[in-house]
């Protein structure tokens, strides 16, 4: 028979470990690449606040793959990756051998995508693509609802592959104007055998989830770390750095991503100029140091093909500064001195390098 004093201590330990082993996340503040402001200290602090709760959220409150359950990976708080302000981010875990029906209805979003992921942030910081799927290739209803199976078995209709090591979905929908455009709706369900209800939780399930939350989130803090590191050795200009890095970390394979690192001295600004290609979409945005969006619901932060002015020819001038000097498109750099940003073009006939100054006001 078990002793239950013995393991109620078993499970304290591993409340410890679990402590112990999140607690490294931390080395990240201290690297030598890291900045040392107040301000950045205080919102690296708070990136990993946030990281912890997406984990844990993700791995132990949303890790059934037998019961999905859709959750924000972002939201106006949370934030990881250079998350984008025009984004809604959904999430689910999911296993390969087992099959799912997503049903919904299109509604009024512009753009929407779905990719199976092998989510590998805890190992390798990578979350490569293992099937893709969006808008422009599915079929509807007349009044815009879809179904879509995803199984790692090809499917007719719509269908998103999976493949072996597929353990996440990840849900992109992009937004001109979140005011105005309505998101589509969507549900998830397991399809075939499987159990009727959630099993009992056992103490090692939870303690291979808490690990796991751990080791998730001192993963993802190390790889944007890293990322903000390569950016830094190409301060002031759009990072000359190879896509597959990016799509394999989770990108959606629509979109370039065009990174900065910047380093202003005061009353200097950021101007980033460049003719605008045929897309589907467009946007600039500012970041911190730990590649965290800004505040967008208070803070002109980024901009958007629907929020820009453009020049008689047609090309576009953002200009990044404290305050609005008066010309170009302003984005507001929010109390930051340096940190990083991105730029998107989804499905452009041609991706533009955006060319980048530093000048004085």
């Amino acid at each position: 028979m078990t002793d239950p004093q013995a393991q109620v201590g078993s499970l304290e330990a591993v409340w410890r470990r679990f402590c112990a082993e999140l607690a490294e996340a931390g080395a990240v503040l201290s690297r030598d690449s890291s900045p040392t402001t107040a301000l950045d200290q205080a919102e690296g602090l708070r990136y990993l606040s946030r990281v912890a709760r997406t984990s844990l959220n993700m791995l132990v409150d949303s890790a059934d793959p037998d019961f999905p359950r859709l959750f924000l990976l972002c939201d106006d708080k949370l934030k990881i990756g250079a998350d984008n302000p025009d984004n809604v981010y959904q999430q689910c875990v999911v296993r390969s051998d087992r099959e799912y029906r997503i049903t919904g209805k299109r509604n009024s979003v512009p753009y929407f995508s779905i990719g199976s992921k092998a989510n590998r942030y805890a190992i390798d910081g990578t979350m490569a693509s293992t099937g893709e799927l969006e808008f422009e290739d599915m079929t509807f209803a007349d009044d815009g609802s879809f179904e879509i199976l995803v199984s790692r078995e090809s499917k007719a209709g719509n269908w998103l592959p999976m493949a072996d090591d597929t353990t996440l979905l990840i849900f992109r929908q992009t937004f001109d104007d979140k005011r105005t455009q309505v998101p589509a709706d969507i549900a998830i369900e397991r399809i075939g055998a499987g159990p009727a209800v959630p099993a009992l939780l056992t103490p090692e399930l939870i303690e291979q989830q808490l690990l796991a939350s751990a080791a998730w989130t001192c993963g993802t803090a190390n790889t944007f770390a890293n990322w903000s590191e390569w950016f830094k050795s190409q301060p002031n200009r759009i990072y000359d750095g190879p896509q597959e890095v990016f799509q394999t970390a989770g990108g959606d394979p629509n979109i370039w991503y065009g990174h900065i690192y910047f380093d202003l001295k005061p009353g200097e600004a950021l101007v980033i100029e460049t003719p605008v290609p045929e897309c589907r979409m467009w946007n600039f945005q500012i970041d911190n140091w730990w590649m965290e969006s800004l505040d967008h619901v208070h803070q002109k932060v980024w901009i958007n093909d629907s929020m820009a002015t453009y020049e008689p020819d047609g090309s576009v001038v953002l200009v990044c500064a404290d305050a609005d000097p008066g010309f170009g498109n302003w984005i507001d750099l929010a109390g930051h001195r340096s940190g990083t940003g991105l730029w998107r073009w989804i499905n452009a006939m041609e991706n533009h390098v955006p060319r980048v100054r530093v000048v004085q006001l």
